[in-house]
């Protein structure tokens, strides 16, 4: 009994090696919040790069008006080519809203005659992103979603 009493207070006085056991210890939760730090930082970065494809995108329209599907599938390889999206994440439809009604409609036909129509693009946006964690299992891919209507002209129905 008191030979093994001595020989805890003789590790317990020991010093060398403790660098290496504390590394062993806080190492890897480094490396792990050090590569969740870079995933988070991947994310901000694609949906800032989405947001300014949006925005460059809300610009041209505001330029160009675009009221037919000529311009809004121009529009549309626009949005695709700046975020290096595929055909299916992109959408950009004409939308329209009648008088002072808060509910969009799809075509002018559904205002009626001499009604104000206020004429938008809608331009929609989807990515998902991938974090490395979700080849271990935990939680899902981020979906992005970015909608946004641009106002680009304001007549009133004829018919």
């Amino acid at each position: 009994m008191m030979r093994r009493h001595h020989a805890v207070r003789r590790l317990a006085g020991e010093t060398a090696g403790v660098m290496a056991i504390e590394t062993a210890l806080i190492a890897p939760v480094i490396v792990l919040l050090s590569l969740g730090a870079f995933q988070i930082s991947s994310m901000v970065a694609r949906q800032s790069e989405l947001q300014g494809a949006v925005a460059e995108a809300q610009a041209i329209a505001l330029a160009v008006d675009p009221d037919t599907s000529e311009k809004r599938q121009t529009l549309r390889e626009v949005i695709m080519a700046s975020a290096n999206l595929e055909a299916d994440k992109v959408s950009v439809a004409a939308v329209y809203r009648c008088n002072d009604s808060a509910a969009y409609v799809t075509a002018v036909s559904e205002c009626a005659a001499n009604a104000k129509v206020t004429s938008y693009v809608k331009i929609t946006i989807t990515d998902e992103y991938e974090p490395i964690w979700t080849k271990f299992g935990i939680k899902n891919s981020i979906d992005f979603n970015i909608e946004r209507y641009v106002l680009f002209k304001q007549a009133t129905n004829p018919a």
